[in-house]
């Protein structure tokens, strides 16, 4: 059952037959709360409200709508042990066909949500940016890949990642919204202080965060010491990325376990500042 993972435009040019399913209830404990939706058409579906038997549940029940021509009747559904869903709340579910005013709302909404998604900047297009800027991809955030060098932005293969050639990836920094997240793991270690240093005078970042051991925190402190006169900013940074606990210095590895704490921080930040999407529209 493929599903579109990104682009609503292009799900609906390939699926202009199917039914929005909304969460317009959401009491005690539940997979996804009132904003979640998902697009179902006989083929395929995007988005979701949260997987299990739940949304199996209204799949069918929006497929057999698409089947018969007639409108899917809203659903209550107790989650618990009479559908095998443990959850032990309770879920209310409305079925509305798409027509091209729906259609539009929702390309829209798919919009702003995509334009709110929080940034991150990963400094540094090697084997671990790359496989780092992977790894975010997953994520519901706007990753960026930033490089001095053109032929490894050229190498890179990572989808939905945006690249960006500099010749100064501090005023990247400096020209970044405000909470974003900055990963920095260059080439050169001048380059990667002059970058933190950068990310870390900011006082709105998510996460500042630089790949390295315990003898390059101790040379970059000093050089905060030294050339900035600013060792105070040190204590925002994340260094190395990814933690301690696991000794695997492979690139897959690292970006697995720093994505998790940037992701944690990024959304974090976002969800401290924005409250919760509004229903759809219509």
């Amino acid at each position: 059952m493929p599903a579109a993972r990104e682009d609503i435009r292009d799900f609906l040019r390939r699926e202009p037959a199917a039914i929005l399913v909304e969460v317009t209830g959401a009491a005690g404990s539940t997979p996804r709360d009132t904003d979640a939706w998902m697009l179902v058409s006989q083929r395929a579906i995007f988005a979701t409200i949260g997987g299990g038997q739940l949304e199996y549940m209204a799949i069918d029940h929006a497929r057999r709508a698409l089947r018969s021509g007639l409108d899917a009747a809203p659903m209550d559904v107790p989650l618990g042990p009479e559908i095998g869903q443990c959850c032990g709340g309770r879920v209310g579910l409305s079925f509305t066909p798409l027509n091209p005013e729906l259609a539009g709302d929702l390309i829209a909404r798919s919009d702003r949500e995509m334009a709110a998604r929080p940034h991150v900047y990963v400094f540094g297009a090697g084997h671990v940016g790359d496989a780092l800027a992977m790894a975010l991809s997953l994520a519901p955030l706007r990753v960026v890949l930033v490089d001095t060098r053109e032929d490894e932005l050229m190498a890179s293969t990572v989808p939905r990642v945006e690249t960006c050639l500099t010749a100064m990836p501090e005023a990247v920094v400096r020209d970044a919204p405000p909470g974003s997240s900055f990963v920095v793991l260059t080439h050169d270690h001048a380059l990667d202080f002059l970058i933190a240093a950068e990310a870390l005078r900011r006082t709105d970042a998510a996460y500042v965060g630089m790949i390295g051991s315990k003898t390059k925190r101790a040379t970059f402190r000093n050089w905060l010491t030294r050339e900035i006169g600013r060792p105070e900013l040190f204590d925002s940074l994340v260094c190395p990325i990814g933690g301690t606990a696991v000794k695997d210095k492979r690139p897959a590895v690292i970006a697995a376990l720093a994505a998790a704490e940037i992701t944690t921080a990024a959304l974090l930040w976002a969800g401290a500042k924005a409250g919760a999407a509004p229903a759809v529209s219509r």
